[in-house]
C-alpha cells in the first residue's frame, strides 16, 4: 500500500515551483500526495479540489471574507470591556460554523485549544490587525482539520507558517514523521522582524523529524542557531531545453525590433529585490530594453518611478505567467537580473531560482555579489557580479554583456552546459531519500 503524504503550503500553489516539484517527485516514487494549500475566489477558475495533471491531490481551503466581516460589524457595536470576551467566542464560533464541525465532528482539544491560543493573542493586537488575525485563524483551523481526516504517514510542512499545522497533525494523538521544508530564512527576511519568529521556530523543532534548507550556508546559519544542520535540496528547476522553444516571441509581444537586446527581470516585484536600483540604472546602460515579467506589492510604485522618469520606452512590464510557461519567456532574454538586495540574511544567503532558470534557458546574468550566488556565477563563468546597491554598478554590468557579445555568447553556452549538474534530476534523489530514510 502506497505511503500518504500531507503536504503544507501557505499560498494558492499557483506559481509555486519548488512545492510542484516536490509534489510530483514523491507521486512518481509511488507516495499518495495530499497538497493543502490556500483558495482565491479573485482568481476566476481556480479549484478547491483538483487533482493536478501530475498525479497529487490539491485542496484549497477556503478564505471567505463574507463570514471575517459579519463578526466585525458584531464586534463593532460591542461596548469596549465587553470586546475581548466576544471576540474569543465569536473566533471559536466562527472556526467550528464554517467548518461544519457544530453539527458534525465537534473538534478535538487540539483544535479548540490552538484556536482558544489564537483568540486570547487578540487581547494584545489593535483593532486595525483583526480582520488579518481572524482570516489566517480560519484558514489555520482549516488546515488542521483537512490534516486529521485522513491517516498519513507522513506530514510535510512548507515553511515556518505552516508549520504549527504539521506539528499539531503529525503529533497530537498520533506519532507520524514530519518533515520541515524551510525555504527561506525564517528569522532573518522581510516581513518577519519579530523575535516571535525565533522562538516560535526553536520550539516547533522540538516535533520535527527531518529538516530541509534550500543551501548550505542557510543549513550553516541554521546549525549557529538551533544546533541542528538540515539537509539540503537545492532549489534547482527541472531539466528542459527552452532555447528549442517558438512558444513567445517576446520582441513580437512588446513590439520590440528583432535586434532588440531584452534585458529581463522575471520573479515578484518585491521591496529588497533590487528593482529600484535597477530603473535608476536604465538612463546609464547604453542599449536594450529592460523587460519586467511578474507581480507584487510595488509593481505599481515601480511604474510610477518609470513614468515619472520617462523610461517608459525603455522600460516594459508584463504580468505573471504560470510557472510551466515561464522559461518560454525567458528564453528570449539578451541577460538576465537577479540583483537582491542585503536588507536582510535571507537575502544574502539566497540561492534563487531565478539564478538557475536563467541558467537553464541560457541567458547570462547581471547577478548580485552574494555568497551562494557568486559562487555558482564564478565558478560556471555564466555572468557578471555587481553592487546591487548601486545602479551605476548594475549599468556597468550591463555595459560589459552589451559591449562584448562574443563573451556574452561564451556564457550562454556556459549557461547550457551548467544546467546538467545545477537541475532538479539530481536533488530529486536527494530528496526521495530523505522519505525514505526518516
Amino acid at each position: 500500500m502506497a505511503k500518504k503524504v500531507c503536504m503544507f503550503v501557505w499560498n494558492h500553489f499557483t506559481n509555486d515551483a519548488r512545492v510542484l516539484r516536490e509534489c510530483t517527485a514523491l507521486t512518481e516514487a509511488g507516495y499518495e500526495v495530499d497538497l493543502i494549500a490556500i483558495h482565491n475566489w479573485k482568481i476566476e477558475g481556480l479549484a478547491k479540489k483538483e487533482k493536478h495533471q501530475n498525479g497529487f491531490s490539491v485542496t484549497r481551503v477556503n478564505n471567505r471574507w463574507e463570514a471575517l466581516n459579519k463578526i466585525l460589524r458584531i464586534v463593532g457595536k460591542l461596548k469596549k470591556k465587553k470586546f475581548e470576551i466576544a471576540l474569543f467566542a465569536l473566533v471559536i464560533w466562527n472556526t467550528l460554523w464554517n467548518l461544519n464541525l457544530i453539527n458534525g465532528w465537534v473538534g478535538s482539544g487540539i483544535l479548540f485549544g490552538a484556536f482558544a491560543l489564537l483568540a486570547l493573542g487578540t487581547l494584545f493586537i489593535t483593532k486595525t490587525k483583526l480582520p488579518t488575525l481572524l482570516t489566517r485563524s480560519y484558514i489555520f483551523g482549516q488546515m488542521i482539520y483537512h490534516g486529521r481526516k485522513r491517516k498519513y504517514d507522513f506530514y510535510h510542512s512548507n515553511d515556518l507558517n505552516t508549520l504549527m499545522q504539521g506539528a499539531i497533525s503529525s503529533k497530537w494523538l498520533r506519532r507520524k514523521k514530519l518533515i520541515y521544508d524551510s525555504h527561506e530564512v525564517q528569522t532573518s527576511r522581510t516581513g518577519y522582524n519579530s523575535r516571535i519568529y525565533g522562538m516560535m521556530e526553536k520550539f516547533l523543532l522540538m516535533f520535527v523529524d527531518e529538516m530541509i534548507a534550500e543551501n548550505h550556508t542557510r543549513a550553516k546559519y541554521n546549525e549557529d542557531l538551533y544546533g541542528l544542520y538540515p539537509k539540503v535540496v537545492h532549489n534547482y528547476p527541472i531539466p528542459t531545453n527552452p532555447e528549442e522553444s517558438t512558444a513567445v516571441n517576446l520582441h513580437e509581444l512588446l513590439d520590440l525590433p528583432e535586434n532588440e537586446p531584452i534585458l529581463l527581470y522575471q520573479g515578484g516585484v518585491q521591496m529588497g529585490r533590487g528593482l529600484e536600483q535597477l530603473v535608476d540604472a536604465v538612463p546609464m546602460i547604453e542599449g536594450g530594453t529592460v523587460v519586467f515579467i511578474g507581480d507584487g506589492r510595488i509593481k505599481d510604485e515601480l511604474m510610477k518611478k518609470v513614468s515619472d522618469m520617462n523610461l517608459e520606452h525603455r522600460v516594459k512590464f508584463l504580468p505573471k505567467v504560470p510557472v510551466d510557461e515561464l522559461l518560454h519567456y525567458t528564453k528570449n532574454a539578451y541577460l538576465g537580473f537577479q540583483i537582491l538586495n542585503n536588507v536582510c540574511f535571507n537575502h544574502y544567503s539566497a540561492s534563487s531560482n531565478k539564478l538557475f532558470e536563467y541558467m537553464m534557458s541560457g541567458v547570462p546574468v547581471v547577478a548580485c555579489s552574494f555568497p551562494e550566488i557568486q559562487k555558482v556565477v564564478d565558478t560556471e563563468k555564466i555572468g557578471v557580479c555587481v553592487d546591487s546597491h548601486d545602479p551605476k554598478s548594475i549599468a556597468e554590468g550591463v555595459n560589459y554583456l552589451l559591449k562584448h557579445p562574443e563573451k556574452r555568447s561564451e556564457m550562454s553556452q556556459n549557461c547550457l552546459k551548467a544546467r546538467q549538474k545545477y537541475n532538479w534530476k539530481q536533488e530529486k534523489e536527494i530528496f526521495i531519500e530523505i522519505y525514505q530514510t526518516a
